[in-house]
């Protein structure tokens, strides 16, 4: 069937979805019930079961979220108004042969923002070239990750909700064509924070993931997520527990919880916020290790060899954190004494600055002070975090590293342009170059050779977990790297710029985080 609806039936009830160019695309279908009132605050549970056919043919609604962030709309849409926030998407190829490998994708958004609804994450692709693709939503901020004394679920509700919907995938893709047997997870940022996250708990719902500019050296002491919670509901004038904050419509937390997250970063004041919450670099709401759902920080879990059941696939781009410096006007000018004095404040060693000040890459510049803060701060955030993750694991489980160098064009309020900066991946991993809206962030002329190639990696790697002619992560530490140097196609280097990852040696990111 080329065009025309496809009817499945799920564990809840019958769906529908439409099929388009061989293409089936189900959208907003409910895996829990609306966490909102009785479960509110709670762990997900199964939504009320249906019996007429559900429509499949719109986005849910998306889970309370601010859109204050860049590219927010952009990349995951409207917010789309109602309180059903716990749903999954399914794209899938209507004619098969026999099952299928399924992709699922965890979206980013600093644990704030973001939903699966924005065209950027269209499956199309994933599908026409034979995989089963599912997008989920999970609770976010105070919601999904506040740390609510006496709730039901104090704690990690937006990984609960991660964890509750594969536990759907498992039970009813093979429906949709596709092999409970062979999931994928891959996600970006906090999607691929979340992912590191559920591997440390050792949980066996996915076979393989892929990790997009991710970190397991990340999480907040009970005590730390406290006073995160603390600050929202001096905002919002109520008790900081579960009867003040059950009181208080999730709409009206949005604006609170922003104004404490901005607080967070702009004073990283470790003091007010906790160690924890600072040391995790720019993020109020985190996952939480509780002595429950997580034991210990996601890092420590997997050097004791969680997770070594899982092929793992992971890497960074190349100028990462130029998306967190290239907007604001006022960092550009910032002088070098008061970087090195931020960068104190994140834990990073006092000759850091200057020795990567004496490193310039080209084409990845480093000649003004905002440049070589970026440059540090991609390594103390994402790269050397992601070396550290591989090194725990590479012995005991397959894992691959890559580095993605394109440099985007597009320049944001200032005259830095972005690079090879957060998020700028996305477009290629996905084959979406054309997404209304992406070249505010890839420019107008993306090379779609690169996408080709990124994308096809994705799917090689979920289809068999051995991806051709790409070593694993080793003693000769191989990574592969797309477009490195700016320049079309990948290759496989080894170590590279090992000077500036031997400075790194010995620093711990969060101490004393058991």
């Amino acid at each position: 069937m080329a065009e025309g609806i496809w009817e499945v039936r799920t564990t809840y009830g019958p769906v529908a979805g439409r099929v388009a160019d061989g293409t089936g695309v189900f959208r907003g279908i409910p895996y829990a019930a609306p966490p909102v009132g009785p479960h509110r605050f709670g762990p997900p549970v199964p939504p009320e079961p249906w019996h007429d056919t559900l429509a499949a043919d719109a986005f849910g609604p998306t889970p309370p979220r601010s859109t204050a962030g860049l590219f927010d709309v952009e990349a995951s849409g409207e917010p789309v108004p109602g309180d059903g926030w716990l749903t999954v998407n399914v794209w899938a190829p209507r004619e098969r042969s026999g099952p299928l490998p399924v992709m699922v994708w965890i979206h980013g958004g600093a644990f704030l923002r973001g939903s699966s609804a924005g065209t950027l994450y269209d499956g199309s692709a994933f599908a026409r070239d034979g995989v089963v693709l599912v997008s989920l939503n999970y609770r976010l901020g105070v919601e999904g990750f506040g740390y609510i004394q006496g709730a039901p679920a104090p704690a990690n509700r937006g990984l609960l909700d991660q964890l509750f919907a594969l536990q759907w995938v498992r039970d009813n893709i093979a429906g949709f064509g596709g092999d409970p047997g062979n999931v994928t997870v891959f996600g970006e940022s906090a999607g691929a924070m979340s992912i590191l996250a559920l591997l440390s708990t050792g949980t066996d719902l996915f076979h393989k993931a892929i990790v997009q500019s991710g970190s397991a050296s990340l999480g907040q002491s009970v005590d730390d997520a406290r006073l995160i919670t603390a600050a929202v509901a001096e905002e919002l004038g109520i008790d900081a527990g579960f009867d003040g904050f059950r009181t208080v419509d999730p709409g009206a937390v949005i604006e609170a919880q922003q104004r404490v997250h901005q607080l967070v970063v702009d004073t990283a004041d470790a003091g007010r916020f906790g160690a924890t919450t600072i040391a995790s670099c720019g993020m109020s709401f985190l996952p939480v290790v509780d002595g429950d759902l997580l034991a210990q920080a996601p890092i420590d879990a997997i050097r004791s060899g969680a997770g070594s059941h899982v092929t793992l696939l992971l890497g960074t781009n190349t100028e990462e954190h130029r998306f967190f410096v290239a907007p604001y006007p006022g960092l550009i000018g910032v002088g070098a004494e008061a970087f090195k004095a931020r960068l104190a404040q994140y834990g990073v060693p006092g000759h850091a600055y200057d020795a990567y000040a004496a490193a310039d890459e080209k084409p990845y510049t480093r000649d003004t002070p905002a440049q070589v803060f970026a440059a540090v701060m991609t390594d103390r955030i994402f790269r050397i975090p992601s070396y550290r993750v591989a090194e725990a694991r590479s012995a005991a489980a397959p894992t691959f590293v890559y580095e993605f160098g394109w440099r985007s064009p597009a320049t944001i309020s200032t005259e830095l342009p972005l690079g090879a900066a957060h998020i700028v991946e996305i477009p290629f991993v996905w084959d979406n170059l054309g997404t209304p809206g992406a070249d505010g962030f890839i420019g107008t002329e993306p090379p779609a050779e690169l996408a080709r190639t990124m994308h096809g990696r994705w799917v090689e790697f979920a289809r068999t977990g051995a991806p051709e002619g790409w070593p694993a992560y080793g003693p000769d530490r191989a990574v592969l790297a797309f477009a490195k140097h700016d320049t079309p196609g990948s290759e496989v280097v080894h170590d590279p710029r090992s000077g500036e990852r031997w400075l790194w040696e010995g620093v711990e990111f969060l101490p004393g985080l058991a």
